[in-house]
């Protein structure tokens, strides 16, 4: 959900997406690289080649309607889970 959350907000390459789920995920290169190419033959994102200006041209990763889709789902799982939790917490009334 992270990834394409990142992704939603704009186009990324790997280390990229690495770097920005750095603050809260811990994700390392090892990771994302099956991670993305799962979420491309779930056809979620899909891939193009950039020109970089240091070193070879770099692949980045571009979220789908689908995966915009997906996204939505996942967050409404995911806000459904949080309140769950906060009522079992005695914290929803806050």
């Amino acid at each position: 959900m992270c990834v394409l959350a990142i992704l939603d907000q704009a186009d990324g390459y790997a280390y990229d997406i690495v770097t920005k789920l750095a603050g809260g995920v811990e994700m390392s290169e090892g990771t994302i690289y099956p991670l993305m190419r799962r979420l491309q033959n779930d056809e979620l994102v899909t891939t193009y080649l950039a020109e970089s200006e240091q070193g070879p041209p770099r692949k980045y990763y571009r979220l789908t309607a689908q995966g915009r889709r997906e996204l939505q789902k996942l967050k409404a799982e995911w806000r459904a889970f949080v309140a769950d939790v906060e009522k079992i917490l005695g914290e929803d009334n806050e």
